[in-house]
């Protein structure tokens, strides 16, 4: 089980900071200021900062000029944007044929979906996204129970689909990605060379981090992970007390940051 974040000896060799956006930077739909302020000070100290989130290419867009990050991870590792001069780099997965012939697929999953569960619906984002079906059963729905997000993703892997929870959507694709696979690739165009895991940390909070909890020594869980660690095998190494942003600004400081 993951242990209390206030036991953590600070890392003196940390090269960057990775973290999802959802319900680990917000909390209760917003972003917390002092998580921003966080993302600046790491910045400020020369960290690497990085989110990687299940949000649509849209919203990554505006995260990568507007956030005081160094490159994005989104649509859980479907595509990855940054700026460097001025310019935003935009990368995908996928070809454009690839991502309009699967999204064309995805219409039979949505139906199917929108049939089997009762009360969930398309996320409100969707128009944004390039690669996956986002569905929603607690953003802008009243929340679905553990049963019916399981039937979600059962239809889904009924056509096929990898599928991956977050803690507002089933997020569901075709093709092989994933968080990891996406900063791999960010990486390797942004800086050159392999992934030094034991440099890296990651904030994460659902089931879809789990290849980030698996992959990095030094991965945090904010308080609300506890919400998703029977779905995890593989769980994060420490765990804050606080909730979404507020437990990022409280790891934040245990790694010696803010």
């Amino acid at each position: 089980m993951p242990q209390p974040i206030g036991e953590l000896s600070p890392p003196t060799d940390l090269l960057g900071v990775l973290f999802d956006v959802d319900d680990t930077v917000t909390w209760e739909g917003k972003i917390v200021p002092e998580a921003m302020l966080a993302m600046r000070a790491g910045q400020a100290s020369g960290l690497r900062m990085v989110p990687v989130t299940g949000r649509p290419g849209g919203w990554v867009d505006h995260i990568a000029r507007m956030w005081p990050v160094d490159g994005v991870v989104g649509e859980n590792g479907g595509l990855w944007f940054w700026m460097d001069d001025g310019k935003m780099h935009r990368r995908f997965s996928q070809s454009a044929d690839t991502r309009r012939a699967n999204m064309v697929r995805l219409q039979e999953v949505r139906a199917a979906v929108l049939a089997g569960v009762p009360g969930t619906a398309i996320a409100s984002d969707q128009e944004y996204r390039h690669l996956d079906l986002a569905i929603d059963f607690c953003e802008d729905v009243p929340a679905l129970s553990d049963a019916a997000i399981d039937k979600i993703v059962s239809i889904c892997s009924e056509y096929g689909a990898t599928s991956k929870v977050s803690s507002i959507h089933v997020n569901t694709w075709f093709g092989e990605f994933d968080k990891l696979a996406g900063f791999k690739h960010l990486h390797q165009e942004r800086w050159g060379g392999e992934v030094d895991f034991s440099r890296w940390a990651y904030f994460g909070d659902s089931a879809n981090d789990e290849p980030m909890f698996r992959a990095f020594d030094l991965s945090i869980g904010v308080a609300n992970v506890a919400d998703f660690l029977p779905r995890l095998t593989h769980k994060p190494t420490w765990i804050t007390q606080g909730s979404g942003g507020h437990g990022f600004v409280e790891g934040m400081r245990a790694l010696g940051i803010g």
